[in-house]
């Protein structure tokens, strides 16, 4: 089924076609030339996103903190990513992306805590939810990493971490 787009003014003209047979949702131009398509998952994943990232308090198993470092990421593919993260716990992090991943990739990875800035610290992950954009929960677009292989010795490091800067911010 094809829907032009008439109400949006940016993509007044463009066509949303729905693909049942390959389970897409394709875009097309003004011109009916293809812009490109994706994947019902794909849609489906960033429409629960958002729902997730409302309820993410209630799913968090272990508290976490806001702290910036740095962070490398694999994707199955093998294709690497250098960015920032933006919280930790011994759950998992968020790493800042203006293009997050699907929810359920799995990734290896490498960070860098400020406490040891020039050390490397591997252990591997699954996005378990996307903010595809800034919102009141977050300051910037990510995803949200629970970790799937990380060290004992690493884990309790990051709690550590975790519980100092909760009782330094709540003695301020």
């Amino acid at each position: 089924m094809k829907y032009p787009v008439s109400l949006s003014l940016r993509h007044k003209g463009k066509i949303l076609e729905l693909d049942e047979a390959r389970e897409m949702v394709v875009l097309s131009g003004v011109n009916g030339e293809a812009i490109g398509g994706l994947s019902w998952d794909f849609v489906i994943d960033q429409i629960l996103a958002y729902h997730k990232v409302s309820v993410q308090k209630e799913i968090r198993s272990e508290p976490r903190i806001s702290l910036a470092f740095r962070v490398r990421y694999n994707t199955p593919e093998g294709v690497r990513f250098e960015s920032r993260a933006g919280g930790i716990g011994g759950g998992g992090l968020f790493i800042e992306s203006q293009s997050p991943l699907p929810v359920g990739t799995k990734l290896g990875m490498e960070f860098s805590l400020p406490e040891r800035s020039e050390e490397w610290i591997p252990a591997k992950g699954s996005v378990a939810w996307v903010c595809p954009k800034a919102d009141q929960y977050t300051f910037s677009p990510g995803m949200g990493i629970r970790f799937t292989e990380i060290s004992e010795e690493i884990r309790d490091r990051i709690h550590a971490l975790v519980k100092i800067t909760q009782d330094t911010s709540q003695a301020a």
